[in-house]
């Protein structure tokens, strides 16, 4: 392969690391005579999961790192200096099909800076795209990261050939957008936005009428907030991506930590690391919304506009709430059984199936996944409780669940880095 590619690569595989919003979830399309590659199948490096929950590899990188903006959190702002560089049309296509020859990857994650204007480089994005399919016959995923300001019609033809499309909303207010990107604006990102769910709800009655008439965007679409930059609460957050959820078309909004990659700047915050935490907390909250029918001003409202970083939304809105508790899991609905703290949504859907044959008891749970020793002082069952959160106190009880790492000798808490919790 030719080195000037592959040190192309070293450069804009660099500049594109610090955009989460990459996953290849929400499309199956098998493999196809005459055509390359897959969403569903094979192995390779873990870069991201599929829907089923695979490891799956991508090949994360920028067409280029140029950029006309000077965005004062970003990496590739103009006024920095780093190396730059520009991939080609052709020669992102020939360096994408031959890592698949080679099993390196299985689908592409493509952004960019944005060159002369964002329909100028759009167009390029979707020039890739269209090569890989109708060219080379890649029937592998691909994501691409629509570039805010962009027309509608770029961005429709963009649908056409990727699996996902982003639009990375970066700042959650648009007065801390100005302040940190004052060429940017919400206007720009939330029209791209418009024009990917109005494609697939065309595209919907389309396939209605012509059983084979392609898919648009197949996998919805993403974006992406930066935590920690600007002064937003919690609330700020949650509420926006609460917004953003009712749109039919959004699968998933990803929380980044803020990187201080540009301490020269006296606009960003001097942080020694990436609030990690809160980062986590965000992650389990937008989890709370999607899948447990938690609404935003239930997990943060005005009292508590910052999730608690200690423990869980879901443990902090119950120990909030003790009047909600104990629940009788042998008689409670199925969406008061998802609000207590141990119980899943597998659990919780074994719990109201099983409950028709016979009395649940402890051990019975146990079996079913639940975590009991969280899940006990909310519930009452075949066997009475010990004590409940309302016994205990709340208070008493979130210091018990606090893990040792927490408490200092003086009894003065710390923030640990938490571990994924069953939420």
């Amino acid at each position: 392969m030719d080195e000037k590619v592959l040190e192309k690569l070293k450069i804009l595989a660099e500049s594109a690391k610090y955009d989460v919003s990459c996953s290849s979830s929400g499309t199956v399309r098998s493999n196809r005579q005459g055509t390359l590659g897959n969403t569903v199948g094979g192995w390779g490096i873990c870069h991201s999961f599929a829907e089923d929950g695979r490891c799956i590899s991508l090949l994360k990188v920028m067409l280029t790192n140029y950029c006309i903006y000077d965005c004062a959190y970003c990496i590739n702002r103009r006024t920095n200096d780093l190396r730059r560089a520009t991939f080609s049309v052709s020669e992102l296509v020939e360096l994408t099909i031959a890592f698949y020859r080679r099993n390196y990857i299985e689908g592409l994650f493509l952004s960019s800076g944005v060159v002369r204007n964002p329909d100028y480089t759009m167009e390029r994005l979707v020039w890739v795209a269209k090569d890989l399919r109708e060219v080379h016959r890649f029937n592998g995923y691909i994501h691409l990261k629509s570039i805010p300001g962009a027309s509608g019609e770029l961005v429709r033809q963009a649908g056409l050939y990727a699996d996902r499309l982003s639009v990375n909303i970066e700042i959650p207010t648009e007065c801390h957008l100005k302040m940190l990107a004052p060429e940017k604006d919400h206007k720009s990102v939330f029209g791209p936005m418009r024009s990917i769910q109005q494609g697939v709800l065309e595209n919907k009655e389309e396939r209605k009428l012509f059983r084979h008439a392609p898919r648009f965007v197949p996998a919805g679409q993403s974006t992406q907030m930066i935590i920690g930059a600007t002064p937003e609460t919690d609330r700020d957050v949650l509420s926006l991506s609460s917004m953003l959820y009712q749109r039919p078309t959004m699968r998933h909004v990803y929380y980044s930590g803020y990187v201080s990659v540009n301490t020269y700047d006296s606009r960003l915050p001097v942080l020694k690391q990436p609030p990690l935490v809160r980062e986590n907390r965000l992650y389990q909250a937008d989890w709370l919304m999607r899948f447990y029918q938690f609404r935003a001003d239930e997990i943060v409202d005005e009292k508590n506009p910052f999730l608690d970083l200690e423990i869980d939304p879901k443990l902090a809105w119950a120990l909030r709430h003790p009047e909600q508790f104990p629940v009788d899991v042998n008689k409670a609905d199925y969406e008061r059984i998802l609000r207590i703290p141990g119980v899943g949504v597998k659990s919780a859907r074994l719990i109201v199936a099983s409950r028709r044959f016979s009395r649940l008891g402890y051990y019975e749970l146990k079996k079913m996944g639940v975590v009991m020793k969280r899940a006990r002082y909310f519930i009452t069952c075949s066997e009475l409780p010990m004590q409940t959160v309302n016994e205990i106190t709340p208070r008493r009880l979130r210091d018990m669940f606090l893990p040792p790492a927490a408490k200092k000798s003086d009894g003065q808490l710390t923030l640990p880095f938490p571990t994924d919790e069953n939420t």
